[in-house]
């Protein structure tokens, strides 16, 4: 296979400008090609989802070269980059990350990660969302990420030429050091059981407060899944559609409509 070209990458995050997970995906994507340019979050945004900034301006600040810091969400992060600084020139690849923590099953839903690839697609640009999956954030094994990293874009760009319609790839690498990867997995999006993640509190005032925290999970672990590749040690690879249209239902309502 031959090795693909990407001739300019824009590499954005939710964890923020100074988050190592950004640092780590900036030297990769120098790895895969002659020009890079990183647009992100001045401050963290886990958990933004899609969302863009409507009600107030957005500013935009140089760096350094070839970087940017947005006082917005990732998203806007990505629409700004596509349709203003690379205006005329087009990014042949956006990747956002490297998340600290994983994007996967209905974690996608929330992920600003998702989000900055989500916004390229929707620009018909390609992207790629990647995360690392850890058991303790004082000890996060970037070195999974650093090693699988570089070899997983590669033979996505290689395999999905042409980039397929209205999709981004998300990828997710293991909690633990490389030796434990046993290979790559092209996945499907997995389910698990939601459990009660907010926690109640009164502060100082004497006013009760709700926080929402890291989601609790049960199951879901099916077999070809995210959540089974991550639980077999595998880097987890997941197309993602932007279409949500359950097509099956569609098709059965328009006969009974019609």
């Amino acid at each position: 296979m031959a090795e693909p070209t990407i001739s300019r990458i824009l590499v954005s995050n939710d964890d923020g400008i100074d988050a190592p997970g950004i640092k780590l995906l900036e030297k990769i994507a120098c790895e895969l090609s002659p020009e890079v340019w990183v647009v992100a979050p001045e401050q963290e945004q886990s958990g933004a989802g899609h969302s863009l900034t409507t009600r107030r301006p957005i500013r935009l600040t140089e760096i350094g070269p070839r970087r940017y810091v947005v006082d917005g969400t990732p998203t806007d992060c990505v629409l700004l980059a596509l349709k203003r600084l690379l205006r005329g020139r087009p990014a042949s690849l956006v990747l956002s990350g490297i998340n600290a923590g994983t994007n996967i099953a209905e974690d996608i839903t929330y992920s600003g990660t998702c989000a900055a690839a989500m916004e390229a697609t929707l620009f018909g640009v390609p992207a790629i969302a990647l995360s690392q999956e850890y058991k303790d954030r004082r000890a996060i094994p970037w070195a999974c990420s650093e090693a699988f990293a570089a070899a997983a874009i590669r033979r996505i760009v290689a395999a999905a030429e042409p980039w397929p319609k209205d999709t981004f790839f998300n990828v997710n690498f293991p909690a633990g050091s490389p030796a434990i990867v046993r290979g790559l997995a092209i996945t499907h999006q997995g389910k698990r059981v939601l459990g009660d993640n907010l926690m109640e509190g009164v502060d100082p005032r004497g006013r009760p407060y709700y926080w929402t925290g890291p989601a609790k999970h049960e199951g879901g672990a099916t077999p070809g899944s995210d959540l089974r590749a991550l639980e077999e040690n595998r880097v987890s690879i997941t197309p993602i559609h932007l279409n949500l249209t359950n097509v099956a239902v569609a098709a059965e309502l328009r006969r009974e409509f019609e």
